[in-house]
C-alpha cells in the first residue's frame, strides 16, 4: 500500500513538468489527483498518461479564476469523494531582465498569479474541508530558489516567491494542527518553463551545481510527496530548498 492510499489531491499547472511529474509521483502511492492548466488538449494527454479516469480527472481555467477553483474542488469530491491535498505548482514568468525594466501591471499579474490565486486555492480548500482523520490536510507550495536570494534576471518572480515563502510560513504556524502548510524551493528544474535559463548551455550551467545536473520533475515529486505525506507529520511552515547544491556557493 502506498503512503497515499485512498488520498484525493489537487495539483495545479499539472499537464506537464513538476506539475504532472508530482502527479505522477501521487498516482504511483495511490492517490487521486484532479490536475489543473489552461488548455484542455494537454491535460487530457496528462491524464490519459496518469492511468485515466479512474486515477486523474482534468480540468482546465485559469488558476487565479475563483470559480475555477470552486469547480476543481467541487469535483475533487464529487468525483473521488474528498479532498485531502493541495499542491500549488502553476505559477508565471513573462519578466526576464532588469527588474525596473518591467511593466508594471505585468508585474502586478505576477503577484496574482504566483502568490494571490495561491492563497485563494489555500483559503477555499481549508474551507471546504482539507483533509481527514485517515489523511490530515496537507498543503505544498511551489517556490523557488528566486525567492531565497538576487537572480539578476529573474528579480520580479523572486519577489513573487519570497512573498509566497512568508505565506507558507505564517500559513503554517495559523493553521495548524488541522492542516500542515509547507513549500519547496527548486534551482533550475529541465522544464519548458524554465528553458531560457539553460537552453543552449546545459552543460555549463550544470558546471555550478555540486550535483553536476540540473533538476528534473521527478527531484521535485519526491519531495512534495514527503511533505504531504504521514512521514512529515511534525513539519509546517518550512521551505525545503531542492537545488542539487547550487546555493552553497552563493548561486541563485
Amino acid at each position: 500500500m502506498g503512503a497515499h492510499e485512498g488520498a484525493v489531491a489537487i495539483v495545479t499547472g499539472a499537464s506537464r513538468g513538476i506539475g504532472l511529474g508530482i502527479a505522477a509521483r501521487l498516482v504511483a502511492e495511490g492517490a487521486k489527483v484532479v490536475i489543473t492548466a489552461r488548455k484542455p488538449e494537454p491535460l487530457a494527454e496528462a491524464v490519459a498518461s496518469l492511468g485515466g479516469s479512474a486515477h486523474a480527472v482534468g480540468i482546465a481555467g485559469n488558476a487565479a479564476d475563483g470559480d475555477h477553483q470552486d469547480e476543481v474542488i467541487a469535483a475533487a469530491r464529487s468525483t473521488f469523494g474528498g479532498l485531502h491535498y493541495l499542491v500549488n505548482n502553476t505559477g508565471i514568468n513573462p519578466v526576464y531582465g532588469p527588474m525596473l525594466d518591467a511593466d508594471v501591471d505585468v508585474a502586478r499579474k505576477v503577484l496574482d498569479v504566483n502568490v494571490v490565486a495561491a492563497f485563494s486555492w489555500i483559503k477555499k480548500a481549508v474551507a471546504s474541508g482539507l483533509g481527514d482523520e485517515a489523511h490530515p490536510g496537507a498543503v505544498v507550495n511551489l517556490a523557488s530558489i528566486a525567492g531565497q536570494g538576487a537572480s539578476g534576471v529573474i528579480g520580479w518572480y523572486g519577489v513573487s516567491k519570497a512573498a509566497l515563502i512568508h505565506l507558507t510560513t505564517e500559513l503554517g504556524y495559523q493553521l495548524g494542527p488541522d492542516v500542515r502548510v509547507n513549500a519547496v524551493a527548486p534551482a533550475v528544474v529541465k522544464t519548458r518553463f524554465a528553458e531560457a535559463l539553460y537552453e543552449g548551455r546545459e552543460e555549463k550551467v550544470s558546471r555550478a551545481y555540486p550535483m553536476k545536473r540540473l533538476g528534473t520533475p521527478e527531484d521535485i515529486a519526491g519531495a512534495v510527496s514527503f511533505l504531504l505525506g504521514p512521514d512529515s507529520a511534525w513539519i509546517t511552515g518550512q521551505t525545503l530548498t531542492i537545488d542539487g547544491g547550487v546555493t552553497l556557493g552563493g548561486v541563485f
